[in-house]
C-alpha cells in the first residue's frame, strides 16, 4: 500500500461526532427557556456551539487530525448596575437553572458597574448568508487531501519539509434577553496555512487561504505557492538595512493596516489616547489623514467578509466608512460612550476591509525598479499608540526587485513603521483578498500595495 493511500485510510477512519450546529428554532427555545427562569432585574443569554474539524501535519508526517463538537451557554443576570456571568457546556434543564441562579447570586455581590447599560429592546438585523454546504459537509477524506497536496511535493523533492494546519468549521452564535432581543447568525469557515522550509534551513515560504465556503479555496495552488517560495527564498543575501520602496503582498498590507481597527474608537479619542486626536482638542474626522487611494470600511454583507450582523451585545452591524479617500470619516462608539458623549452608537465592528486596485502583485513588481517584496510579517509590538508605530520582522519570503523582477532571497529585517505613516507614502494598489493568517481575527479583506520609504531598521537571523 502506498504511503498517501495509508494515510487517506488512516484519517477516513476518524469519526465526526453529529454536525453540532443547532438550527434557530431550538436556539431561540432554549434561550427563552434560560430567560424565564431568571428571577434578576435583567438577564442576557449567549448560545454558541457547533463543530470544528482539523488535521495537522509537521516534519512532512500527519500529526493530529480530530473532530470536536461543543456548546456554551453564558448567562449574565443584573440587579441594577450590578451584574455578574457564568458559563455552561451542560444544557440541561438542571445545568440551566444552576448556571441562571449562580450568576443571580454572584450579581447580587458584585460591585456597582458605573458603565452597566440596560438590555436592549427587540432589534432589525441585516441578513448575512456565510454558510455553505461544502464547508459544513467536508470529509476526514477531504481533509486529508489537503495535507497530501503540500506533503506529496515535499517528500518528492527531498529538501523541502512542510508543515501546516487546516481546520473547518460550523457553527452558530445567538444573543437573547428578557426584553425580546433575538439575534442569531450560522456560519461555517474554513482556514489553511502552510509552512515549507528547506532542508537545510536557510529558506521558507508561507502561504495561506481563508473563506466560508470550502469550494471557494484552491487548496492545491497554495501549496504551490509555498513550495516555489521556499526554493526562492533559500540563501537569502544580506542587504544594507535603510528606506526601501517596498510591495507589500495581502497578507503583509493586513499585518499592519489591520491594527488601524484597534485605534478606531471614539472613546480612547476623546480621552486623547488616540493616533486620531486633533492638536488642541477633538478629533481629526473630516480631515485627511492617509492617501487618497484609501478607504477602509466594515460590512458584514461584503462577499469578502460576510461576517456576523451583530456585535458581542447584539446591537445591529451595518456598513461603517472608516475612511473614504484618505479622508477619516468616523470612528465608532459603543452604548455607553454613545450615551456619555450624547452621539449615535455603532457598536464595535466584526469585520474590516481596505478597498484595493486591479493590479496583481506580480504588475506591481514589474513597475519596481529597484525594493523589496514582503511575504509577510511577524511578531508586530507597539512602540507608539498615538502613531500606531510598530516594530515587528518580516518572515517566510523577502526579496530584491531590480529592474522589475525579483533577483534574489534577501535576509528578513526588522522595521518600525505605522500603517498610517505607510498609508501617506503609497503608489500603487493591487487588488484585496480575504486574508487568512490574522492576530486580529474576524473577517479581513486587504490588497497588495508598494510603498515608498518603508522603514527597515537592522537585519534579523530568523528563517
Amino acid at each position: 500500500m502506498t504511503a498517501p493511500k495509508r494515510l487517506l485510510d488512516a484519517v477516513a477512519r476518524v469519526t465526526a461526532e453529529p454536525e453540532g450546529v443547532l438550527p434557530r428554532a431550538a436556539v431561540q427555545a432554549l434561550c427563552e427557556k434560560t430567560v424565564k427562569l431568571s428571577k434578576a432585574d435583567a438577564i442576557n443569554v449567549n448560545v454558541s456551539g457547533g463543530i470544528t474539524q482539523n488535521i495537522r501535519f509537521a516534519a512532512n508526517q500527519l500529526s493530529t487530525a480530530g473532530s470536536i463538537v461543543d456548546a456554551t451557554v453564558v448567562v449574565q443576570s443584573s440587579f441594577g448596575p450590578k451584574h455578574a456571568v457564568v458559563t455552561t457546556n451542560d444544557l440541561s434543564d438542571d445545568s440551566l437553572l444552576r448556571c441562571v441562579r449562580e450568576s443571580e447570586r454572584l450579581a447580587r455581590l458584585a460591585p456597582d458597574d458605573p458603565e452597566a447599560m440596560p438590555e436592549l429592546d427587540a432589534q432589525r438585523y441585516e441578513t448575512v448568508d456565510a454558510w455553505f454546504d461544502a464547508t459544513a459537509n467536508n470529509s476526514a477524506a477531504d481533509r486529508a487531501k489537503v495535507a497530501l497536496s503540500a506533503l506529496g511535493p515535499a517528500r518528492k523533492a527531498g529538501d523541502l519539509v512542510a508543515a501546516g494546519f487546516l481546520v473547518a468549521g460550523a457553527g452558530y452564535n445567538a444573543i437573547a434577553n428578557q426584553k425580546g432581543m433575538f439575534a442569531y447568525f450560522r456560519s461555517t469557515s474554513a482556514n489553511y496555512q502552510l509552512t515549507v522550509r528547506t532542508s537545510d534551513g536557510t529558506g521558507s515560504g508561507w502561504a495561506a487561504a481563508d473563506h466560508p465556503d470550502w469550494s471557494r479555496i484552491d487548496f492545491d495552488a497554495v501549496a504551490a505557492r509555498a513550495l516555489e517560495r521556499a526554493r526562492a527564498s533559500r540563501n537569502p543575501a544580506k542587504i544594507e538595512p535603510g528606506r526601501y520602496v517596498v510591495v507589500l503582498e495581502p497578507q503583509a498590507t493586513g499585518d499592519l493596516v489591520q491594527l488601524v481597527s484597534n485605534y478606531a474608537d471614539a472613546r480612547s479619542s476623546d480621552e486623547g489616547r488616540s493616533p486620531f486626536v486633533k492638536t488642541g482638542g477633538g478629533n481629526k474626522i473630516g480631515e485627511k489623514i492617509v492617501d487618497e487611494r484609501v478607504t477602509m470600511f466594515s460590512d458584514p454583507a461584503d462577499p469578502q467578509l460576510l461576517a456576523q450582523p451583530f456585535d458581542g451585545e447584539g446591537f445591529p452591524l451595518g456598513k461603517q466608512l472608516w475612511i473614504e479617500n484618505g479622508v477619516l470619516k468616523q470612528l465608532y462608539y459603543s452604548r455607553f460612550w454613545a450615551k456619555k458623549q450624547n452621539k449615535v452608537a455603532t457598536g464595535a465592528p466584526s469585520s474590516f476591509k481596505m478597498s484595493g486596485g486591479s493590479q496583481t502583485v506580480d504588475e506591481l513588481i514589474r513597475g519596481t525598479e529597484r525594493g523589496i517584496l514582503v511575504t509577510r510579517l511577524w511578531y508586530l509590538r507597539e512602540v507608539d499608540p498615538r502613531t500606531i508605530l510598530y516594530t515587528g520582522l518580516t518572515r517566510d519570503g523577502t526579496f530584491l526587485i531590480e529592474n522589475g523582477r525579483v533577483s534574489k532571497s534577501v535576509s528578513n529585517m526588522r522595521f518600525n513603521e505605522s500603517p498610517l505613516f505607510m498609508l501617506n507614502n503609497l503608489e500603487a494598489l493591487g487588488r484585496s483578498e480575504r486574508l487568512a493568517g490574522t492576530e486580529q481575527g474576524g473577517a479581513i479583506a486587504m490588497p497588495s500595495i508598494k510603498v515608498r520609504d518603508f522603514n527597515f531598521t537592522s537585519l534579523s537571523e530568523a528563517v
